[in-house]
């Protein structure tokens, strides 16, 4: 099989132009970034669909066997529109922080990736910049404000700098103030856990994106008192950072079909879905928007429910749940090096971890059909167990092959999703209401979706709840911040965990962004780099392409 990065420097693409009118998009509502990107200007755009289709594509809890989540989100897409249906498919964009460091790219693989690849991975349209310089412009205007007499008499900063890659050394920082001798500890997140990128992806329109961001709560007073951006009065000046940004980025698959790529928030310390304009303009231009959200269905799909469903009023038709026989079998104890080899006992006892997902999405009155990603180590034996399974457990499943195939190996895929779309009867739900209490939702999600018996709380978890309520934004929803390896907060629970509890460590408002951030044990909001990060394999050829992107 060839290398990603070869397959997609060999497709031939089409103008820009030309996938935009696949749309119903005019060439006046596109900002050209070239021949192969775009960004729309998504509010001259009209409604010319009666009924739009929103499938989401989420996943077992995630392997280092890879599941190919974003691979088939993109398959699909292709197979939908191969069919005859017209559909778009809406991304996350890459971080540059995973790009270079362990994870790799985010533009599927295969023969069902998004183009053009090095672009998307790298600098895009420099969207991510324009985040992380929004960010820094309002930690640098805080500490200014104490250097130039601190008239807000803040006393506790709690907006945090950060940076799109992955550098272990800055989650620790001391920042001086000498003109007033004031020295304080601080620490930078990675991009993609600003609260300003949660923002961007949950705005409407530029209005709201400046109102949501005069609502960051970045500091207290000496008197305990909270400090917003507004008391700042640069809100202004944040949005017009993000002007350029605010607009989803139009690209095309490897058969030259739309792809909408737009924010990249992570699931695991963040929301993990893309913007709300993105999805909010495909289903303007498209019979079926097929997206996805980040890591296992645990996170991603639980917030793109609770949080971006919610907030943004949304309505999916159905879930794709993707797994796969070797995923599967890690989860039921074999080790990665024995994964080429038949292991039916590892198998029976990691389908405990897709059951669990299934389960927990039809909490959401959603129909399930599950995509098994098929690799050529799969035996005969292996596939017939999951066909018995699905037998016996009433689950729609398909068996694809995009990665090698590209739509073609999605049809059955497609057509399935179309018949139980058809057939279902029933009205999306969300698993919480907004008045219920902090303690309530976090004991909901980890109760119903994670599984666990309880939930213990810090000291300074229990202080910030507390602060929390005072402000009067207990309401909000929660995102859980929470290993994304198993349905617990302990990385190495595989499969189906029973028996467990939950510890919540600390928790944080985003008022701006409009949500609660619960944290589970330790999770690390700024990544280091391994031993032999992927940046030592990319490359410029002597034709000066990028290569070794994957």
């Amino acid at each position: 099989m060839s290398k990603d990065y070869i397959i997609s420097q060999k497709a031939t693409k089409e103008n820009i132009k030309n996938i935009a009118k696949k749309l119903d998009i005019n060439e006046n509502n596109l900002e050209i970034y070239g021949n192969y990107k775009a960004k729309i200007k998504y509010e001259n755009l009209k409604n010319n669909q009666k009924k739009s289709n929103l499938i989401l594509v989420s996943a077992i809890n995630p392997t280092p066997s890879g599941e190919g989540k974003t691979t088939v989100t993109i398959g699909l897409s292709d197979a939908l529109n191969m069919i005859g249906k017209k559909s778009c498919v809406v991304l996350r964009e890459p971080s540059l922080g995973p790009v270079l460091g362990k994870k790799g790219g985010a533009c599927g693989g295969g023969y069902s990736q998004v183009v053009p690849m090095e672009d998307i991975n790298l600098h895009f349209t420099g969207d991510m910049h324009a985040i992380t310089t929004a960010n820094n412009v309002i930690s640098a205007y805080l500490d200014n404000h104490i250097f130039q007499g601190n008239k807000l008499n803040i006393k506790k900063i709690i907006f945090n700098r950060v940076l799109d890659i992955n550098d272990r050394s800055l989650r620790h920082i001391e920042v001086a103030t000498k003109n007033n001798g004031i020295q304080r500890e601080d620490h930078f997140d990675i991009t993609v856990a600003s609260e300003l990128m949660a923002i961007l992806c949950l705005s409407e329109n530029l209005l709201d994106l400046k109102e949501k961001i005069s609502n960051i709560l970045v500091a207290y007073d000496i008197n305990d008192n909270p400090i917003y951006i507004k008391d700042l009065k640069i809100e202004g000046a944040i949005t017009a950072i993000l002007k350029d940004a605010i607009n989803p980025n139009l690209v095309q698959t490897l058969e030259n079909n739309p792809a909408i790529i737009h924010g990249g928030p992570f699931a695991n310390i963040a929301h993990g879905c893309n913007s709300v304009i993105a999805t909010k303009t495909a289903l303007k231009c498209s019979e079926y928007v097929v997206t996805e959200a980040g890591f296992g269905a645990d996170l991603g799909a639980e917030k793109f429910f609770n949080i971006k469903c919610r907030k943004a009023d949304l309505r999916p038709e159905a879930v794709v749940l993707v797994a796969t026989v070797r995923a599967l079998k890690l989860h039921g104890g074999a080790s990665y090096n024995e994964l080429n080899e038949e292991n039916i006992n590892a198998l029976k006892k990691g389908i405990q971890n897709l059951e669990k997902h299934i389960e927990n999405m039809k909490k959401f009155n959603l129909p399930v059909l599950v995509s098994l990603n098929i690799f050529e180590s799969d035996t005969n034996l292996e596939l017939e167990i999951i066909d018995k399974w699905a037998i016996d457990n009433n689950v729609i499943y398909s068996k694809t092959e995009v990665f090698s195939k590209g739509g073609k190996g999605a049809i059955d895929l497609a057509n399935k999703l179309i018949n139980i779309i058809k057939n279902n009867k029933e009205n999306f739900k969300l698993l919480y209401e907004n008045n219920l209490s902090i303690f309530e939702k976090i004991k909901i999600i980890c109760t119903e979706i994670y599984g666990a018996n309880n939930v213990n709380y810090t000291e300074e978890a229990l202080k910030e709840i507390k602060k929390i309520e005072k402000l009067g934004f207990s309401k909000l929803p929660i995102c859980m911040a929470k290993t994304p390896l198993s349905l617990s907060d302990n990385k190495e629970l595989k499969g189906r965990p029973r028996n467990f509890s939950v510890k919540i460590t600390d928790v944080k408002l985003k008022a701006g962004a409009g949500f609660i951030v619960a944290y589970t044990n330790k999770i690390l909001t700024m990544p280091g780099l391994s031993e032999e990060p992927n940046m030592q394999k990319i490359d410029i050829d002597k034709n000066g392409n990028i290569i070794n992107i994957f």
